[in-house]
């Protein structure tokens, strides 16, 4: 493999095209990029100047790629946008010699059972948290807490096994479901958390760290279904959104509870009657393309500033554009088999507005709702607008629906 020209970038996992193909592209209009995942790379739209293929969960299969990286090229900055990469990213930085956060941040990160142990003792307002490994354990605590209360495993990601129980009785199907998911989650915690239900509108906040310093850039408005559980089914990001000045001190402050000193941040947020509280903070770019929504609404370049701020070079954080951008994803009336899905618009001419439709299912194919189906099964694609206000945004979305058809056979 020839050896480049500059110093590359490393990423780690998250090439995934529908949901992180704009942040590999990003990166690489910026820096020359190697790879380390857990295929070759396929896209051919991606400039991959070398790769290596590994477990990316596993942290020293991660070193030892990028040590092979680094002795076939010069290492600028290692960066990654997959939760679960997050601990063996910051091993390889660290052994690299390169900016990055340290191990112990990025574990304090994935481990939600530390982060509201580091939130409680710096003050942060987030939620009372119990990790427990019983269906007994959870009761008790359930009881002191008082309900409703949230069950989540305490080192998972996308809401998975996460569930609000309202009632006592309702826990033993509750323990279940979250139960099964914590057993697939990452090592960096183990066992189930109890938490305290924070009411109120869910909100993120995306944040760039450099030595140390938490800038809040935007505000991203969620819009949560399929109650009891909280699966994420739209987000609206708009430039002058008035929530960036009140709730920017509390992510930054979250932000440096769990020692984060560098990179891009996505802290999510319950809108409660006592003020803003933490519900995690994710050391990465938020899912679902919201780093897209952000640079459609403010021109800010969430990849861009992530591989700059892991090359160590500074990022620009001016604002080009004011708008709003939405998306909204896509799921089936019912579970069963997908007979029809088309959308009567297009981006293009007549529809300036709409940016971006993605399908992940075809017909013919199975698609299960939650809480049965996850994110490969359940979502059959998404849409994404602009406008000059949220509400415009959301009028556009609906506006769409129209001539959307989305059938299942039973």
């Amino acid at each position: 493999m020839p050896r480049s020209a500059r110093p590359l970038l490393i990423i780690v996992g998250g090439t995934d095209a529908a949901y992180r193909g704009y942040c590999v592209e990003r990166a690489a209009a910026a820096y020359p990029i190697a790879l380390i995942d857990t295929k070759p790379p396929s896209e051919p739209g991606y400039p991959v100047v070398d790769h290596e293929v590994v477990d990316t969960r596993d942290p020293q299969a991660v070193v030892a790629a990028g040590l092979a990286l680094a002795g076939r090229h010069l290492v600028a900055g290692v960066v990654t946008w997959d939760e679960y990469a997050l601990v063996p990213a910051a091993e390889l930085a660290a052994r690299l010699g390169v900016p990055g956060n340290s191990p112990q941040a990025m574990t304090a990160c994935r481990d939600k059972a530390t982060s509201r142990r580091l939130f409680a003792e710096h003050g942060v307002p987030s939620a009372i948290s119990t990790r427990v490994d019983t269906l007994a354990e959870a009761t008790l605590a359930a009881r002191l807490t008082g309900f409703p209360v949230v069950l989540k495993p305490s080192s998972h990601a996308a809401s998975i096994g996460v569930v609000r129980v309202d009632r006592a009785e309702d826990l033993p199907s509750a323990w279940e479901f979250t139960a099964s998911g914590a057993g697939e989650q990452g090592p960096e915690g183990s066992g189930v958390l109890v938490e305290e239900y924070l009411s109120g509108p869910e909100i993120s906040v995306e944040c760039v760290t450099r030595n140390g310093v938490t800038t809040a850039l935007a505000v991203t408005r969620k819009e949560v279904g399929f109650a009891p559980y909280f699966e994420e089914v739209g987000h609206v990001v708009d430039a002058g959104d008035p929530l960036l000045d009140e709730v920017a001190p509390v992510a930054a402050q979250a932000v440096r509870a769990l020692g984060i000193t560098a990179g891009v941040q996505h802290v999510e947020i319950r809108l409660t009657s006592s003020g803003p509280r933490i519900i995690e903070v994710n050391a990465r770019i938020g899912g679902d393309l919201i780093g897209e929504l952000v640079r459609l609404a403010t021109g800010l370049d969430l990849p861009r500033i992530a591989a700059d701020v892991a090359c160590g070079n500074e990022p620009d954080l001016a604002r080009t554009t004011h708008s709003t951008a939405a998306i909204e994803i896509l799921y089936p009336p019912a579970s069963g088999t997908l007979s029809a899905r088309s959308l009567q618009a297009a981006p293009g001419p007549e529809y300036p507005w709409l940016h971006q439709v993605t399908w992940f299912r075809e017909a013919g194919e199975r698609v299960v709702l939650p809480p049965a189906g996850d994110l490969d099964t359940s979502r059959v694609g998404f849409l994404v607008v602009t406008a000059d206000s949220p509400t415009a945004a959301r009028k556009r979305l609906a506006s769409l629906g129209d001539g959307l058809v989305l059938s299942v056979a039973p």
